[in-house]
């Protein structure tokens, strides 16, 4: 199956072209591993989806994911730092199994696509334990394990070192991550949405301490409110890491950013702002009540 190859200019920017919604059912009939959502060009959203790497590096980069809720525990703590499990009043680092997350951030540009260098991506999510830091809610004030940004390379890339994330009541496993181009201004682009995961995946991992000490999840992906609007597109392909002297597991998520338009702004309740959507709500493992919406 002949894809759109990524080329390489002078400047060592990565160019690739957007793909046509014919070029995309093509895509599709020869792998069978992409999803598709929107009716229109600009709302044309290509997902991978967690099967054989072959397909998966076979899929062009230049791929427009949709937005979702920010939740009601994202704080701004401007934490410059890809390895995200340290927790920086003590230097303690977060048990659970090693994952690298790696964003591969584009910008389409008419019908191509270029990497975007520049852009400031925020990752926060809870713990094996299902608690976010700095949270009144968690009993964290304070705290900042699993918080922290990367700003994107010239080839468009940030990288973190974190945890595969736990669980809590009402969600399922999902991580949450902000790509903003000028955090210090109003008027700089925000883009805000989150991560899932393949339950086999997560099965597996939840086996192991210190997940498997916890009782079962009583949200899957398919009964999440918020996965259920375009999850798949948001599906992170985890691997385990061929790196021996990493170990662990890995992921790349790749997406591209229309600049020119504002996204929709989202409420806490995953769905445009001052709308319903979403889905049920539920308490964190301490039992106290998490603030509007859900995380």
């Amino acid at each position: 199956m002949k894809t759109h190859e990524m080329e390489l200019h002078d400047d060592d920017k990565p160019i690739g072209r957007v793909l046509t919604r014919r070029e995309v059912l093509t895509l599709l009939g020869g792998a069978g591993a992409a999803f598709i959502v929107g009716t229109g060009f600009k709302n044309l959203r290509i997902a991978q989806t967690p099967i054989a790497t072959a397909v998966d590096t076979s899929l062009p980069s230049c791929v427009v994911k949709p937005a979702k809720t920010e939740g009601p525990y994202f704080v701004d703590e401007m934490l410059n730092r890809s390895d995200i499990r340290i927790e920086p009043s003590d230097n303690s680092v977060k048990e659970g199994a090693l994952l690298q997350l790696v964003f591969q951030v584009m910008q389409t540009k008419g019908d191509t696509c270029e990497a975007l260098e520049g852009a400031q991506v925020d990752v926060w999510h809870c713990d094996a334990s299902g608690l976010y830091s700095d949270e009144s809610a968690n009993n964290t004030v304070g705290q900042k394990f699993l918080r922290g940004y990367q700003v994107t390379d010239k080839l468009g890339t940030a990288a973190f070192t974190t945890i595969y994330p736990g669980w809590y009541q009402g969600r399922t496993v999902h991580i949450h991550f902000k790509i903003r181009t000028d955090p210090a201004s109003s008027s700089g682009y925000e883009f805000t949405s989150q991560l899932f995961f393949d339950e086999k995946m997560t099965d597996t991992i939840y086996a192991t301490a210190p997940y498997s000490t916890r009782p079962g999840r009583n949200t899957m992906n398919a009964t999440d409110g918020i996965f259920a609007d375009d999850g798949d597109t948001l599906t992170l392909n985890v691997v385990k890491n061929d790196d021996e002297k990493v170990g662990g597991y890995k992921a790349t998520f790749y997406i591209a950013l229309d600049l020119s338009e504002t996204p929709v702004e989202t409420g806490t309740n995953g769905g445009p702002a001052g709308g319903q959507g979403g889905g049920p709500g539920g308490a964190p493992p301490n039992g106290t009540p998490p603030t509007t919406g859900n995380g």
